[in-house]
């Protein structure tokens, strides 16, 4: 079968892998030169099933209020004009109710559960390198009430069989000995163990190369004008480049995804979600983390990634802009010399920032639609790395007419009807 991707970020890219390995005709078209180019080039690094959970939850209006009165906000909006985010921003708000929590953190948990035994099973398979580590993750707790609001999540973990320990200051130091010199600055931790860490950059540019061996053609330098309609299938999708045809399609344009589909009639609520991030190279290893801490009160994961200190977080909401903004990079320093003031040297820090494609309820947007041959592989917001190699098998095993391994329910665009 012949296969059409949009987008060679990490999320296209896994598709293309599995769809390719399946035996398709596989191409993948992007704007830019090469695949992970935008929001796959510079995450936070972590690979983190335990700490997949909505932004849309119980008190987090009340919270959102709190942090942008922060001198380190982790949120920002930029009020403008764009009904768009003022929709999704409400819609948004509607699901900041425990039940809908509940429902929408056990479907995320379920894909990036079943993402991560993919990954490890690729890694098995091909021997792929990427900066990985697997010693978990450590959800870094400055206050008492902070540690004691964990209950919530901890149930879920419960159902969902994700393994968890609840630390206290000791507890955090003795999975990473750099934070032993600042134990006042935190009074324990949430760790989930079966989280991993890579250069998400580096496993997307080395998975296409592997796609590529498998059959699967990737064409760089072309821009998406639009997708042509006839009756109930897709027939080619018009580019710069000319008209592309295929049997089965697939939009995996992460923030862009919407502008795409809208003139086809499919409304999908994803909006950009600016996120930030700074690399810093390690001067100091025993002054860096050992995998990642994820610093609650800022909403800042600090990843060792090989050589380097990644730094990401914060969330802005405003628009397609990509401006570097200062602000966001004074707060991600912040953490990183708050807590890992060792590690490394902040002045000679790389900056950048990308556009996170965030769904209302925090659940990803993966398959079918209401047109027959077009498929949605998108609305992943900060978890497209833990989710793509899942994301990736499971779109191969829908398109090849296989039942994929977990329950797809409540994953597809249909949930927004």
């Amino acid at each position: 079968m012949r296969v059409l991707i949009l987008g060679s970020g990490v999320i296209g890219t896994s598709t293309a892998y599995y769809l390719a390995r399946a035996g398709h005709e596989v191409t993948v078209l992007d704007r830019q030169p090469a695949p992970a180019m935008e929001t796959s080039f510079g995450n936070a690094g972590e690979v983190s099933p335990g700490y997949s959970a909505p932004w849309a939850g119980p008190g987090v209006p009340l919270k959102a209020i709190k942090w942008m009165l922060m001198q380190h906000s982790p949120l920002v909006i930029k009020p403008m004009l764009d009904p768009a985010m003022w929709r999704w921003g409400l819609s948004m708000l509607r699901n900041c109710t425990e039940a809908r929590y509940e429902i929408n953190k056990g479907r995320m948990v379920r894909l990036a559960e079943y993402s991560r035994d993919c990954l490890k099973a690729l890694r098995a398979d091909t021997g792929i390198q990427y900066d990985d580590r697997a010693q978990g993750t450590l959800q870094l707790f400055r206050t008492q009430h902070q540690l004691d609001g964990t209950a919530q999540d901890v149930e879920v973990l419960k159902k969902s069989g994700v393994p968890y320990q609840v630390l206290d200051r000791e507890g955090c130091v003795q999975y990473e000995p750099a934070l032993a010199g600042v134990k006042e600055k935190f009074v324990g931790g949430l760790r989930l163990p079966g989280d991993e860490t890579g250069d998400c950059f580096k496993f997307t540019q080395a998975l296409a190369k592997l796609a590529e061996a498998a059959g699967a053609t990737f064409r760089f330098g072309v821009s998406i004008q639009a997708i042509e309609r006839h009756g109930v299938g897709i027939t080619g999708v018009r580019t710069d480049a000319g008209t592309f045809e295929a049997d089965r399609y697939v939009v995996a344009l992460g923030s862009y995804s919407p502008a795409v589909l809208k003139p086809l009639g499919i409304g999908l609520p994803v909006y950009p979600v600016k996120g930030f991030s700074i690399t810093v190279p390690i001067t100091d290893a025993s002054g860096a983390p050992e995998s990642t801490v994820m610093d609650e009160t800022f909403k800042v994961a600090v990843t060792r990634l090989g050589d380097r200190i990644r730094v990401g977080g914060t969330a802005q909401l405003s628009g397609f802009d990509l401006a570097l903004d200062q602000g966001r990079r004074d707060t991600l320093e912040h953490v990183v010399t708050d807590l890992f003031p060792r590690g490394g040297p902040v002045k000679d820090a790389t900056f950048w920032t990308g556009l996170r494609p965030m769904t209302p309820d925090g659940t990803p947007v993966i398959g079918a639609t209401s047109i027959d041959n077009l498929m949605l592989a998108t609305g992943h917001g900060t978890l497209g790395w833990t989710m793509a190699a899942g994301t990736g098998r499971v779109m191969a095993d829908l398109i090849d007419g296989r039942k994929p391994e977990i329950d797809t329910e409540g994953l597809t665009v249909a949930r927004y009807r």
